[in-house]
């Protein structure tokens, strides 16, 4: 399983198409066995979505992401995990526990830099 995390720096970004990239972990049997940095190629409505498919993402987890995007990911068949936050390995530790839930929450502030504005 392949999950990525929207990330600035070492911490969960705020709003996932504004991170500056996305920590990938390649996760089985309960244990993370890899992980990398891929730098964000840029905020285009629906790109990122296809963009991480192409990576044979299973699940993203972010601070905040806008409904929109949510769909195309579910439309992806990859899982969304929003309301995340702190540094990435102690939030994939939680994912892999089954400790992190999905607040479901929508951002629909776009003015923001770097936040979410629920």
């Amino acid at each position: 399983m392949k999950i990525a995390i929207a990330s600035d720096g070492n911490k969960v970004s705020g709003h996932f198409g504004h991170c500056e990239g996305f920590t990938m972990y390649e996760v089985e049997e309960g244990k993370s066995l890899k992980k990398e940095f891929i730098p964000n190629p840029g905020h285009k409505p629906g790109y990122l979505p296809v963009f991480l498919k192409e990576k044979d993402t299973n699940v993203i987890i972010a601070g905040g992401m806008g409904g929109t995007a949510q769909d195309l990911f579910i439309e992806n068949q990859i899982e969304v995990v929003v309301g995340a936050q702190g540094l990435c390995d102690d939030v994939i530790q939680q994912f892999i526990k089954g400790e992190l839930k999905s607040t479901g929450s929508i951002c629909s502030e776009h003015a923001h830099e770097g936040n979410c504005g629920e």
